[in-house]
């Protein structure tokens, strides 16, 4: 039994730590991550949806809330206009199911 609860509280953790608590940030040089908004979903490494409730924002897999207080992100992005300058391509979409990786080779990046 302890050994069970031990493995909920690790699984439990790590499943926090992924949390994707986004803040953007105006200054290029402080973000975490360089990112691109498409109006096409083929072209998009990532199909995000956008949370109301940090709640509800957790694990790497699309679901994003963002917070105007830096201190409480898990990561720092900074949107760029020109797609060659990004590290991430994403299209934002009203469907929560249809979030997540359309290109899993670029899932470290939010981790």
């Amino acid at each position: 039994m302890k050994q069970l609860f031990s493995l909920f509280f690790i699984l439990f953790n790590v499943a926090l730590l992924n949390a994707q608590k986004i803040y953007v940030t105006d200054t290029e040089a402080w973000a975490d991550v360089k990112v691109y908004v498409t109006d096409t979903e083929a072209w998009a490494d990532l199909v995000v949806y956008i949370e109301d409730s940090e709640a509800w924002a957790t694990g790497n897999k699309g679901l994003w809330y963002f917070t105007d207080t830096e201190a409480w992100a898990d990561k720092k992005v900074y949107f760029t206009d020109t797609e060659a300058w990004a590290d991430l391509v994403i299209y934002y979409t009203d469907t929560k199911a249809w979030a997540g990786w359309k290109k899993i080779s670029k899932k470290y990046l939010l981790e």
